[in-house]
């Protein structure tokens, strides 16, 4: 099935080249300037990824990306970052703010596409079939939904993928780098520090339900997924 990508980015020029690209691997590109257009769109057909400039006019990106993280219609749709910010701090602040990955210009269409094709299977249907439960957690795989006994659980799709690989290796302890490998993909770059980043966004989502403290940290070696406290 076609992927529609939503392109918000006020640079035409970019925004020219990145849908060029995206028809050519066989996406729809829509576009849109700022972050009114952007909502528009997004009120019309909701895409199954964002590409999201940082630098816009009125509302910025990481403004726009909590917004969405808010909407019950956006929530769980994958953002990239596009952005001219190479500094580690910028980049967190983009995860905390709810976005998936961040590519840095200038880049190479190549290079997006890559991370657009690895944040689609973390988000999309690369789980196993089946229902998998722990803890009063449980997740129905089939339909990629996150339950606390009855009520469902809104969660970002990163988060989705972490709390299946712990729920499904529950009771061992997992470096930083080996979630990355298991959890992210051997071959995506991303840095070590994004694995704290999504723990932290991963246990603001089970707090409200008083399961936060399943995600524990092993001082200098970790994380694990444990229901003994």
């Amino acid at each position: 099935m076609q992927k529609h990508i939503l392109i918000v980015e006020d640079e035409a020029a970019i925004r020219d080249m990145v849908a060029f690209a995206l028809r050519k691997a066989g996406m729809e590109a829509m576009h849109a300037p700022d972050a009114r257009a952007a909502q528009t769109a997004i009120g019309e057909r909701v895409p199954d990824l964002i590409l999201l400039d940082w630098m816009l006019p009125g509302m910025s990106g990481i403004d726009l990306a909590r917004r969405l993280r808010r909407d019950e219609l956006t929530r769980e749709v994958p953002i990239i970052m596009l952005t001219a910010r190479g500094e580690e701090t910028d980049r967190v602040g983009g995860l905390d703010a709810g976005v998936d990955d961040d590519v840095v210009k200038p880049f190479s269409t190549r290079e997006l596409l890559a991370r657009i094709r690895a944040v689609m299977r973390r988000a999309h249907g690369e789980d196993t079939e089946g229902v998998v439960e722990l803890g009063g957690l449980r997740i129905d795989s089939a339909a990629h939904r996150v339950f606390c006994g009855d009520q469902p659980v809104h969660i970002g799709p990163t988060e989705y993928r972490l709390l299946h690989f712990f729920i499904t290796h529950a009771e061992r302890v997992y470096t930083r780098s080996q979630l990355l490998d298991h959890v992210w993909g051997g071959g995506v770059y991303v840095e070590e520090r994004t694995v704290d980043v999504h723990i932290r966004r991963l246990r603001k989502t089970l707090e409200p339900f008083g399961k936060d403290d399943l995600v524990q940290t092993v001082r200098g070696a970790g994380y694990r997924f444990s229901t003994s406290v």
